[in-house]
């Protein structure tokens, strides 16, 4: 039986994560919150604007940015998009 959640980013029991993203409070945050489907949506999100923004990771002020942009995804707030992106055509 899988595991779900009250996905924050949907607003409805969806199919959870296996385990948390991430070590520490925001892990453990997105594991009880955030389905499986928001994190797979948010880590291609995150990699275009590493992408398109050519974000080091290195860089503290870049990792803040990108905290900062995925609780804007998930809460459904307004956040940043990657310019330069245009979504595949999953019609053809």
């Amino acid at each position: 039986m899988t595991r779900t959640v009250f996905c924050k980013k949907y607003q409805q029991e969806l199919e959870g994560l296996s385990a948390a993203p991430f070590p520490g409070p925001k892990g453990e945050d997105i594991y009880l919150n955030v389905s499986a489907k928001a994190w797979g949506e948010w880590t291609e999100h995150q990699t275009r604007l590493i992408n398109e923004k050519h974000l080091n990771m290195m860089d503290m002020q870049a990792r803040k940015y990108l905290t900062e942009q995925r609780d804007l995804f998930f809460s459904g707030e307004a956040f940043d998009k990657a310019e330069g992106y245009v979504p595949e055509n999953k019609d053809k």
